[in-house]
């Protein structure tokens, strides 16, 4: 911009002369600088300004929107009501950033189930999760929940707690926007207790893409704006299966995923019963690690014999037994699922170099959201299919994986049908729901979810 125009655009301060490193801002809004001559002379140390702009000199220099460390004299010319806006929302405190997170509240989610909830690992009546809030300086407010279940996570509410409350210390005074960095230090601390880690990193990006005024979805990379969940139907009786599978239907629901790794009988009962209720529905089966290898053949022998074949089966044998999903994979043309086994990047990589596994099931719950960032990136590039599921979660934690799912796109299974499962459920908005779809274009910032 030509040295007349620049000294004729207003409004500019016409007081405020800064001599300092400057590099690149000619492509920063408000901010014109002017070359001097000899430019490679250092910075001069040297500020001039009329006195009711130093507080505006002192948050500039703090700023690491202006410091880049260019070794060459500027004169800038800064428009003052730029520099108001980026004051706006540092109440007065200039040494800290707006994103800084100032509170975090800690406390039990306990919410009953319509019905007892049964998979070849345990039971349950209810959701014995943790709700995590989180305040930035700004006011701007996050959610985050921990979703734990001990046959699965090894966690408790109890142990869940007391590691979330442990975090506060560790997280307050800390800037949400280097999330990346947060998460390290919360797993590196925590490690066991990966739903805790979860539902801060959930909170976190809550708060801060409200502080961005960004919709989540967009945040991860805005690839599509729904999902379309399957419902899940329990270990229950034939009949009562049968009556699930038709208030499925109803419900206008396109897929099923059946709870099986019991006696093998009464899994295929259980799953033809479906098929009367539901003939058009598509089936997956999960088996929740209660089948050995020989066993989960059996069960999609029998299945075939029945003329059923479901589209996918989902963690067959035990988490640990690698060379288990790999015999299934051999010995079947049905996609075979990691769940439980993918529980981190490094876990999915020795399964997909070991030919071990045709699709993944993320959960965030499992692996946090910077590891599920990871895992998924892994799967792309091996060609892996995608899955999202979920635990025990209320509309919070369900809206986090949707967005998640909607925002990097490529997801061909997705299972986040709790709140549907839940007789009370305390939150609102992050999507609205049609038949399985979740649609979440309708959220202006972060998760979009509201406390009743």
């Amino acid at each position: 911009m030509p040295i007349a125009r620049i000294r004729q655009a207003a409004p500019l301060v016409r007081h405020l002369e800064i001599r300092l490193p400057v590099s690149g801002l000619e492509r920063r809004p408000g901010c014109h600088p002017e070359r001097s001559e000899g430019s490679l002379r250092p910075a001069s140390q040297t500020l001039r300004c009329a006195q009711g702009d130093r507080q505006y000199l002192q948050m500039l220099l703090l700023s690491s929107h202006f410091l880049t460390g260019a070794a060459f004299t500027d004169t800038v010319f800064l428009d003052k009501k730029y520099l108001s806006s980026l004051l706006h929302s540092w109440k007065g405190s200039y040494d800290m950033p707006y994103t800084t997170i100032q509170s975090i509240t800690v406390e039990p989610l306990t919410l009953p189930l319509l019905e007892p909830f049964t998979i070849a690992t345990g039971s349950v009546s209810e959701a014995r999760n943790v709700l995590i809030t989180v305040t930035l300086r700004d006011g701007s407010v996050g959610y985050g929940e921990c979703a734990p279940f001990p046959p699965s996570t090894g966690e408790s509410q109890e142990t869940a707690l007391a590691a979330a409350r442990g975090c506060i210390e560790l997280l307050r005074g800390q800037d949400a926007s280097s999330w990346r960095v947060l998460s390290k230090l919360i797993h590196s601390v925590y490690y066991a207790q990966t739903t805790v880690c979860a539902g801060m990193e959930m909170a976190i990006l809550d708060a801060l893409t409200r502080s961005y005024s960004l919709p989540l979805y967009a945040f991860f990379g805005g690839a599509s704006t729904s999902v379309e969940t399957d419902m899940s139907i329990p270990m229950v009786t034939p009949e009562h299966a049968y009556e699930l599978a038709q208030d499925t239907v109803k419900r206008g629901i396109t897929r099923i995923k059946i709870k099986v790794g019991g006696d093998l009988r009464e899994d295929a009962d259980r799953v033809e019963a479906v098929r009367g209720g539901a003939p058009q529905l598509g089936i997956i089966l999960d088996a929740n690690q209660g089948y050995t290898p020989s066993q989960a053949l059996l069960s999609l022998e029998a299945l075939d014999d029945r003329d059923i074949r479901p589209l996918l089966m989902e963690q067959p044998v035990h988490k640990d037994d690698y060379e288990g999903l790999r015999y299934i994979i051999q010995h079947t043309s049905v996609p075979i699922a990691a769940d439980e086994s993918a529980s981190n990047a490094a876990a999915v990589a020795r399964l997909i170099k070991m030919g071990a596994v045709n699709v993944v099931n993320i959960k965030l719950m499992k692996a946090g959201i910077v590891e599920a960032l990871d895992i998924a990136a892994l799967c792309r590039v091996h060609h892996i299919g995608l899955m999202i599921g979920a635990m025990i979660e209320s509309r919070l934690a369900i809206a986090a994986a949707a967005h998640f799912a909607a925002g990097l796109g490529g997801f061909s299974f997705i299972d986040l049908d709790t709140p549907m499962l839940l007789a009370e459920d305390p939150f609102t908005g992050g999507y609205e729901q049609r038949g399985g779809i979740y649609d979440v274009s309708g959220v202006k910032s972060g998760l979009g979810i509201e406390r009743n």
